[in-house]
Parts: structure tokens; sequence; C-alpha cells
């Protein structure tokens, strides 16, 4: 087993002598400042042998933004099945790094916050606008994430983001940030950590308000059935749909639903024997029929070969689409906005809505992936010209 020195994450079953998944604990707040960094976790997955499943179990209040998204980055790389389990809360930068799992299960009454980056700034008016600058970059990179998994746009992720959104576990799975819930037995580790939640705006799905879906997970409400009115007292026995048919096709009013059916399936047999076939329509009845309507008639060989054509053209576009949507993620891959082993998501994803996955694809942060060692994330600290420190993005925001 592998264990920080802070325990703010731990790591089992992962000697290449153990069975079965590989085991990833991330159960407090995500912390390199005074920890560990998350550049150890990294260097921890990808001691991993390859073909290893990863189970990646989350009950975490967020952390540093850095963190989060090398940690993420980190498990896009595993070239084994990453499975991410939320058993308590994922909020802030615990919910970017579960992007990154080929399956997002939510533990029964697990939830999921997502919202805009916090940060802290020490100094003058400058100082000041320089965060907000980062601050506005830092979330449209976390949008892009959430429309890559979940659909949508940025734009509708960064109105999301923006309201400080919690999601149940059916929420989550509704909004495209998970992909089922766990319906086995609760794991007892879900309830091992609490956290102070009052940092954020809402102290946990319970207080906030029901999450927005974003646009492209917005389905048309069903229709509300007409409220029944109840029967006027007094009045006769209205019959039911079945005593209705049996009525109608001469059986007793208490039949059973097979006699109904089989005296239908007879009243319809004996109709069809009546009922004498249309008649083909002659040469010159068409002929009629295409000029009177501005049409053309063609031959059985002739409507084949435009069918056959028509298929070759389909074809052939569809190979000429296929070649630039790989054109578009291989030149994504070689500037670094994801690693290789995400090729085969963002075809697919491209394939089902090719409009809004370009767009999540060219509004993605060039660089994000290291080309040469993937996932290693560092916090950087900036100094302005008075050598005042000025911090970036520490998370228990993001």
């Amino acid at each position: 087993m592998v264990t920080n020195r802070l325990q703010w994450y731990q790591i089992r079953n992962a000697a290449p002598t153990d069975s079965g998944p590989a085991e990833l604990l991330i159960y407090d707040e995500i912390d390199s400042w005074f920890g560990v960094a998350a550049e150890q976790l990294a260097r921890d997955i990808s001691a991993l042998d390859d073909t290893r499943e990863l189970v990646v179990r989350i009950n975490s209040p967020g952390g540093n933004v850095y963190d989060g998204v090398a940690i993420l980055n980190s498990l896009r790389g595993h070239p084994g099945k990453v499975t991410v389990v939320i058993d308590g809360l994922a909020a802030s930068a615990a919910s970017v790094i579960a992007m990154g799992g080929d399956e997002i299960v939510m533990n029964r009454n697990s939830e999921l916050m997502i919202h805009n980056g916090h940060g802290v700034a020490m100094g003058g008016a400058e100082d000041m606008r320089r965060m907000a600058d980062r601050l506005e970059a830092v979330n449209a990179n976390l949008a892009t994430i959430y429309a890559e998994r979940a659909g949508g746009t940025p734009e509708d992720w960064r109105a999301v983001m923006a309201a400080e959104t919690w999601y149940s576990a059916e929420e989550a799975v509704a909004a495209g940030l998970a992909d089922r819930i766990e319906t086995g037995a609760a794991d007892a580790r879900a309830i091992a950590a609490s956290f102070d939640l009052s940092i954020f705006a809402h102290a946990g799905r319970v207080n906030a308000p029901a999450p927005r879906l974003p646009q492209a997970r917005t389905q048309t409400p069903l229709p509300v059935e007409a409220e029944v009115s109840p029967q006027p007292e007094g009045e006769g026995h209205m019959p039911t749909l079945q005593e209705g048919l049996a009525q109608l096709l001469g059986v007793a009013a208490d039949a059973d639903e097979d006699t109904i059916l089989a005296a239908a399936a007879e009243a319809l047999a004996e109709r069809a024997d009546d009922t004498p076939a249309p008649a083909e329509p002659s040469v010159e009845q068409l002929t009629e029929v295409a000029a009177r309507h501005n049409l053309t008639v063609i031959d059985a060989e002739q409507h084949a070969a435009l069918l056959a054509a028509a298929q070759a053209g389909a074809e052939a576009r569809a190979q000429q689409i296929r070649e630039a949507d790989e054109r578009l993620v291989d030149a994504a891959i070689v500037a670094g906005k994801f690693t290789p082993a995400r090729r085969e998501h963002h075809l697919t994803a491209l394939a089902a809505d090719r409009e809004g996955h370009t767009a999540v694809i060219n509004a993605m942060a060039p660089g994000l992936v290291p080309l040469a060692e993937q996932g290693h994330g560092v916090t950087a600290e900036i100094t302005n010209e008075d050598d005042v420190v000025y911090t970036s993005l520490y998370g228990k925001g993001a």
C-alpha cells in the first residue's frame, strides 16, 4: 500500500504480485502546499502495471485546482480501465478528478459539486486584475472538461459553474457527469470523513437549489396527465375499454383478455378476406400522375443505379468526414490538449455531435497534457514588481 505522509491519498493493491484492480483512495482535501504534491501521486499511478485496472474512490471537498488537473491527466493517461466511484462527496477540484474515469459511478446518497475557481491575491489593483484574469482562464478550461464528459458547450457549463451547482447521485447521472448509481450495499468508507463546507455558497446539496442542466442535456418535460374528475353520484356504470371491446366483438362482457384478442384477430382476418386487393396502376396512369405533378418516371434499373451511386457518394463523404475528424483529434493531441489514450473517445464524440464536440476541442487549452511526461503539475507562485507574493488558485475553491 502506498500512503503519503499527510494521508490525503492512498493506493492499495498496487504491487505487481497483487491480483485484481489497484485502488486509489482520495479521502481528504487535495493539498500539495502543506503535504505531498500531486506530482507524487502521478508517479504512483504511472508506476502501476499498464494492464491493471484502477478504481479511484473519492470523498473529498476539493483543493488545489492545478493538482486536480494534474491528477485528471494522470488518470486519462493510464492505459488500463479507470473506474471512478464517488463514495461521499466529489466537490470542486475533486469533481475535476472524477472526470478522468472511463466510467463514473455515484454511490448511493453521494453528491457532486462544480463551481468557479476561487483564489487569494495580495497587493494592489493590478494584482487583483491579474488574479481575475487568471480565474477567468481557469474557469474556461474547467468548463471544457465538463463539456467533454457530459456534452453541451463550455458556455453552458460556465453558467452552471457560476451558480455553484450541487448534484445528488441521481442528478449527476441525469446531467451526464456520471454514468450510473451503485445499487449495492453502501460502502462504509463513504462516511469516513466529514468536511467543513461553510467555505462554499451552499453547504451541501440539501442546502442548495435544484441544479440546472446544460442546454444539451435538457429534455422536454413530459405532459401532465389530465386530472380525472370523479364520476357524479347516481350515474350508471361506465363500461371499461375491455368491456366495450367485448361488446363490439360479440363476446361476453366478462371475457378474459385472451378471448377478446382471439375474437379481434378473427374479425380482422374476416375483414381482410372480404377486402379486394387494390389493382396495380398501369404505366399510362403512372405517367399521367407524374406529368400532373412535374415528376419524371424511371424504370427499375435506372432507380437501382441511382441508389447505388447515392450509396457510393455517401460512403465517400463519410470517409472524408472521418479523416477530417482524425486530423482534428491528432492535431489536438500534438498540441497537448489531451493524451493519445483519449483519441478514440474524442472520435466517437465527434461522430455523435460533430459541431458541438469540435467546439469543445477547439476551446481546450493547448499544453494541458505534457508531451514528454503526463500528469505532473506544479503550482506556481507569481510575484509582482514589489515582491509581494501573488498566490495562485488555492483550492478550497475550484
